[in-house]
C-alpha cells in the first residue's frame, strides 16, 4: 500500500485530509505537526511520499525539505503553500521539493500530482549511471563494476556525494558545494568531515590504493573522471 506522509501543523486540515487520501484513495496515511516530529517519524519509517506545509511552528518547511534531502531522502516531496506566488514556489523547489499545490487545496489536483510523482519515482528508483568503471544505482546505494560485477555498497552520504559529482559532468564541485548539498545548512559539518567521506569512498572504488583515478581533487573541490 501506498504510504503517504502528511506535515502540517493545522490538525483539522490535516485529518481531514489524511482521512479522504485514506478512505476515499485508498493511501496509507502518517501524520505529523511540527518539524521534529517529521524528522522522528522519517528516521523510523519509509514513506512514498511527503506532503508538506511551508508554515511550521517549530521551522519553515523549505528548512525541513533541506534537511531532509541532507539526510539522503529521496522521497518524493510536494509543498503545500497558502501563498500562490511564484516567488514562493521557485523557494520550495530550491529547497529539494519535487512539487507544490496553493491553499486551498484542490483534491482532484492534488491527487494528480501525487500520481505524477509517485510515478516519476518508480522510474528514477531504476535508474543507473556510468561512474568510471562501475554502474552507479544511487536508490539501491550500490556501485557495480561493469567487468567483474563486483559489487559496492554505499553509505547515504557517498551516495549524495557521488550523485552531485555525476551531475557536475566531469567539471570540479567545490567543497563547500558539496557540503550544502549533501549535509545540508548544518554550522557543525566541516570540510574535514567531507574529506573523511571522500577518504572512504576512495577507499571503496579507486583500482589501485593511493592512486585517485575516478575521484580526482581539483581546483579547491571534486570531480568525477569522465
Amino acid at each position: 500500500m501506498t504510504a503517504i506522509f502528511l506535515v502540517d501543523d493545522d490538525g483539522p486540515f490535516r485529518h481531514a485530509l489524511a482521512e479522504q487520501l485514506r478512505d476515499e484513495q485508498g493511501f496509507e496515511t502518517s501524520e505529523a505537526e511540527n518539524a521534529a516530529g517529521a524528522l522522528a517519524a522519517l528516521e523510523a519509517g519509509h514513506f512514498d511520499l511527503i506532503l508538506l506545509d511551508v508554515g511550521l511552528p517549530d521551522m519553515d518547511g523549505r528548512d525541513l525539505c533541506r534537511a531532509i534531502r541532507a539526510r539522503g531522502v529521496a522521497t518524493p516531496v510536494i509543498m503545500l503553500t497558502a501563498a500562490d506566488e511564484d516567488l514562493d514556489a521557485i523557494r520550495g523547489l530550491d529547497s529539494g521539493a519535487n512539487d507544490y499545490v496553493a491553499k486551498p487545496v484542490r483534491m482532484g489536483l492534488l491527487l494528480a500530482r501525487i500520481r505524477v510523482q509517485l510515478r516519476s519515482h518508480a522510474e528514477n528508483e531504476r535508474a543507473e549511471y556510468v561512474v568510471g568503471p562501475y554502474l552507479f544505482r544511487p536508490a539501491a546505494k550500490l556501485l557495480v563494476h561493469q567487468e567483474t560485477k563486483k559489487k559496492v555498497r554505499l553509505t547515504d552520504k557517498e551516495v549524495g556525494i557521488l550523485r552531485h559529482l555525476q551531475r557536475a559532468g566531469g567539471k570540479s564541485v567545490a567543497r563547500e558545494t558539496l557540503l550544502a548539498e549533501v549535509w545540508g545548512y548544518n554550522a557543525g559539518v566541516t570540510t574535514h568531515t567531507l574529506e573523511t567521506h571522500i577518504y572512504r569512498l576512495r577507499q571503496k572504488i579507486e583500482p589501485a590504493p593511493g592512486k585517485s583515478a575516478i575521484l580526482v581533487t581539483d581546483e579547491g573541490g571534486y570531480r568525477l573522471v569522465p
